[in-house]
């Protein structure tokens, strides 16, 4: 009994100190990255049922940053193995550009208290989920990539595969409606029965099952709060002839050169904002807003107005959070198709 009591003295600390570890990164942004708050107020044109708080296009970007690591994880494992990829810096690049954005938010409303615990739960699982990464990846993965060779096997192509297919599907849509279970079901499928692929097949198995039990309370939850509303509205200038042919784009009232329309947002946004100010359109207010965030890559580690700027994996360029005033960004917009930065995604609210 005192051998048993002993261990599970230990097992408790041990948990406690893991705990306290994923916390930590929590209390560092709490206590280190508070900007000065700026009066910042702006005379919306749209009505308030359409408006959005505006810090919100700062906080959208931690969950973008989730998803933009899936997609560099995809790209590494696509010529090399997960344990090329570096977890850890995926994990620091999520905390230090939360703290940033936290700065900066106390000059656009603060970081409400609903979001920042929102904000601070996708962070301390997205923590734990890479480190339980990193600690198989670089022991038990890494060994069975030295056993398998320099020859990758057919479940290392066929994962990279499903890497990529995820990556993409997060670019629109909430994680959970992923098919975890059909991934493991190919991974048995085309498993091979070489030692590389045995492997395969049950790590990422049991992380896929494990997803998809987890995806299941995920969407109950949503379906019981109600999911985010999917399009919002914007003022814009722009020719009459325009807007014709965009999909998805709703005119709700003009006024002379002045419209009011609807979209789509996430990812489609990004695409649609893009061909309207390559179509001459120009951007006066958004969901209420008069500022709002983009990211850019470029293969420069700085740019010029960027609050916050770090290394890409798999890519070798740099990402960079720039925010910019609503009625400037058709000009932003047009001025990056000739590069050197690079339009990546634009942050609704």
């Amino acid at each position: 009994m005192r051998f048993l009591w002993r261990w599970l003295k230990r097992l408790v600390l041990l948990v406690l100190l893991m705990a306290v570890g994923l916390l930590l990164p929590v209390g560092y942004i709490e206590l280190a990255c508070k900007g000065d708050p700026v009066d910042s107020r702006y005379a919306a044109i749209l009505p308030e049922d359409w408006q959005r708080p505006e810090s919100r296009t700062l906080l959208t970007y931690p969950e973008w940053h989730i998803v933009h690591t899936y997609d560099d994880y995809a790209e590494v494992i696509a010529t090399g193995d997960p344990h090329d990829f570096n977890f850890l810096r995926a994990i620091t690049g999520f905390w230090t550009s939360l703290c940033a954005l936290s700065e900066t938010s106390a000059q656009h409303g603060g970081f409400p208290w609903e979001t920042r615990q929102m904000v601070y739960t996708i962070g301390v699982s997205f923590t734990a989920e890479m480190l339980g990464k990193a600690a198989y990846e670089e022991t038990f993965g890494r060994a069975a990539t030295m056993i398998r060779g320099t020859e990758r096997s057919a479940l290392d192509l066929l994962s990279a595969d499903q890497a990529r297919a995820y990556a993409r599907f997060l670019q629109q849509v909430p994680w959970y409606k992923w098919n975890f279970t059909a991934g493991a079901a190919d991974l048995a499928t085309n498993d091979t029965g070489s030692f590389r692929d045995t492997e395969r097949r049950i790590a990422l198995g049991l992380e896929y099952r494990a997803k998809a039990a987890y995806a299941g309370i995920i969407a109950q939850a949503v379906a019981a709060v109600g999911a985010d509303a999917l399009r919002l509205r914007m003022v814009v200038t722009a020719p009459a002839e325009a807007l014709t042919g965009l999909d998805g784009v709703t005119v709700i009232s003009q006024s002379g050169d002045r419209l009011v329309i609807e979209t789509p947002r996430y990812r489609e946004l990004t695409y649609l904002m893009q061909q309207m100010a390559d179509r001459g359109v120009d951007f006066i207010e958004i969901a209420g807003n008069d500022d709002i965030l983009l990211t850019a890559t470029s293969p420069g580690a700085r740019a010029s107005g960027a609050i916050h700027s770090f290394a890409r994996q798999g890519y070798g360029d740099y990402r960079h959070l720039i925010l910019v005033k609503v009625a400037d960004l058709a000009e932003t917009l047009r001025q990056m198709r000739t590069g050197p930065l690079q339009l990546e995604h634009i942050h609704d609210y």
